[in-house]
């Protein structure tokens, strides 16, 4: 069977279950383990699909986004220790940007109120919650959207580009090897890439689950800004670490 023809059939499979193992693929394309391992890799390279112990996963659908009130359901332990560690980064008189999102959400309650911060963020959310622990914040101008309650568009993207920040922290949708950081709204991502951009210094706050996924829209390249995250398997975060920083917070 021809290389392209295997392909083809591979992500046929994944088209129709989440994960398919190796010993699921060499019978059906008469295949051998090596060979198939690296037909694997080579779709993955090619940002097709996620390798995984034994096989491959199907990568998530690139432009879909769940809305907050779905996200802020999911690996609610792995965020709070992730927004914690993210917190005890904060020194005194620092300005931050809160991206919005989940992630991001869960550091407001650990965000000290005796260090003089200001708070610039684009979530509505995010803005709410920091008034009510009398935070200094300031919430970019723009349109809202409904299912993140981030503000998006021109006006918001013009405001952020002529801010300064010590620190930013910015939630993400996938985090690749070779994609880099991405995210499923193209607004969103311009307002992340700049937030990255204005910060002395930038963290990707991350659970596990977001390792070697890529969505539509690419926010930066892995050296841009250090990861923090709950958790990294040894040998994915051995190739991470070649290209940037990488925090886990359970340790």
């Amino acid at each position: 069977m021809l290389t392209e023809e295997r392909h083809r059939r591979i992500l046929s499979y994944l088209t129709s279950t989440e994960i398919v193992t190796i010993n699921d693929l060499m019978t059906p394309l008469n295949a051998s383990e090596s060979t198939i391992r690296r037909d694997l890799q080579t779709l993955e390279n090619q940002g097709l699909l996620v390798r995984i112990h034994g096989g491959a996963k199907r990568i998530h659908q690139l432009a879909f986004e769940a809305e907050m009130s779905e996200k802020i359901k999911t690996y609610l332990n792995e965020k709070q220790t992730i927004a914690k560690y993210a917190a005890s980064l904060i020194r005194p008189d620092d300005i931050i940007y809160l991206d919005a999102g989940t992630t991001t959400l869960a550091m407001i309650p650990f965000l000290p109120t005796d260090y003089r911060l200001k708070v610039v963020t684009n979530s509505v959310k995010h803005a709410s919650l920091l008034i009510d622990r009398q935070i200094p914040t300031v919430i970019l101008g723009g349109q809202i959207k409904l299912t993140t309650n981030a503000v998006l568009g021109t006006s918001p993207a013009n405001q952020l580009e002529r801010y300064r920040f010590n620190q930013s922290f910015i939630g993400i949708n996938g985090i690749h090897l070779v994609a880099g950081y991405t995210t499923p709204d193209t607004e969103e991502g311009l307002l992340k890439r700049i937030g990255l951009k204005n910060s002395q210094h930038s963290y990707i706050l991350a659970d596990h689950s977001k390792f070697q996924q890529i969505t539509f829209t690419q926010v930066g390249t892995l050296a841009e800004a250090c990861i923090i995250t709950d958790y990294c398997p040894a040998d994915l975060k051995k190739k991470f670490l070649q290209k940037t920083t990488l925090k886990e917070a359970n340790k």
